[in-house]
């Protein structure tokens, strides 16, 4: 199987992918993101955009965009996807929010978006609903995977996670406050080994093209 990651910053799904025995090919236009990334044999670096990968059509059995496709410009993005897959493949659209119910979550998320450089919304599942564009459409869509998992995190991988996301600033006040946020967070509620367990969700929307014989 041969799979574009599309928007793939530095590689944590690529090398996922690859970990499984697929080959990837990361597509990814930011040069300091493709020199961030740790190297996996079975990931190959393209430095292109979604919206022009410069694959060869008719290349590959799977698209995905993990945490990525609300960057791209859903028009030129899907035409490109339906040219490079092959008959049978598919567009894989991947996103995490928090779990409901889960109170680490919820004060995360709440220390966090004062801090916001974007809008937030409500921050629901419902937010990541992809916009699409032609040749896929809502007939295309089969219905989305939803998957509950847990991460855990000491003090430095949860400030370091707060601080990665691109809605908060990497210096300054907001910074230094969410620094803060995540120093009591840990202290009220990390384990007995030191670490924090944030509820989370992953949903993946797939999407066939229309009259697509799989194989």
């Amino acid at each position: 199987i041969t799979a574009a990651d599309l928007g793939a910053g530095t590689g944590i799904f690529s090398r996922l992918l690859a970990e499984r025995g697929v080959r990837v090919l990361a597509i990814e236009p930011n040069d300091n993101m493709r020199s961030a990334a740790t190297p996996h044999t079975g990931v190959h670096w393209v430095s292109a955009s979604a919206e022009a990968t410069g694959l060869a059509s008719g290349s590959v059995d799977l698209a995905v965009a993990a945490q990525a496709w609300h960057w791209f410009e859903p028009t030129k993005t899907a035409a490109e996807v339906a040219r490079i897959l092959r008959p049978g493949g598919r567009l894989a659209l991947v996103w995490y929010d928090d779990r409901p119910g889960c109170p680490a979550s919820a004060r995360y998320r709440r220390a966090v978006k004062p801090g916001a450089t974007e809008a937030f919304g409500s921050h629901t599942s419902e937010q990541w609903s992809p916009t699409l564009a032609p040749p896929f459409d809502s007939e295309s869509n089969e219905p989305p995977m939803v998957f509950e998992y847990d991460h855990r995190l000491d003090l430095e991988g949860l400030i370091g996670r707060a601080l990665s996301a691109s809605y908060v600033p990497l210096s300054g006040p907001d910074a230094d406050r969410i620094e803060y946020e995540m120093t009591q967070l840990h202290a009220d509620l990390a384990d007995e080994t030191g670490f924090v367990t944030l509820g989370l969700i992953c949903v993946v929307h797939r999407f066939a093209l229309p009259g697509s014989v799989e194989q």
